[in-house]
């Protein structure tokens, strides 16, 4: 993906754990991060992190987004409800690089509890690495913004 700079991350309790690697790890790969939360491992209500980080590149103010619970299903199913925001669960590497090159994503969600930090660290990769690809592609992405844009509220 091109002309990142700044990513926004959230998880809940169940992403916790991994909360100050990935972090470190975005830094690493030179991005600015927005610290969405959770900043505890208590018991929290996920979606509250997913729409601030999801918000958060809606916005513009991050270009791109990570999102880490549990299961990370429930994350990327908050973060698709906000406008502009497509976000895919990386259950395998070849689906952490589809998400960009044919769905445009621009949020990538982990599932905290089905994964190492060896895992997400290296799809974080992948999908940073990855790039669009237009074409075919592309039709189907302008379908799905279309879409969005006459049904949303």
């Amino acid at each position: 993906m091109e002309n990142i700079k700044t990513v926004s991350f959230g998880c809940d309790h169940g992403g916790y754990p991994f909360k100050e690697d990935v972090i470190a790890h975005l830094k690493g790969l030179g991005f600015e991060v927005i610290d969405c939360g959770t900043f505890s491992k208590e018991s929290c209500n996920y979606p509250e992190q997913a729409f601030k980080a999801a918000t958060t590149v809606s916005e513009g103010k991050a270009q791109a987004g990570v999102l880490i619970c549990s299961s990370g299903e429930g994350v990327c199913i908050c973060a698709n409800k906000v406008k502009g925001v497509i976000c895919g669960l990386a259950y395998n590497d070849d689906v952490s690089h589809l998400m960009v090159a044919h769905n445009h994503a621009n949020m990538i969600a982990f599932g905290g509890a089905y994964m190492t930090l060896e895992e997400i660290l290296h799809r974080i990769d992948i999908f940073f690495n990855s790039s669009h690809d237009e074409g075919r592609h592309q039709r189907r992405v302008d379908l799905i913004k279309a879409y969005e844009e006459t049904h949303s509220k």
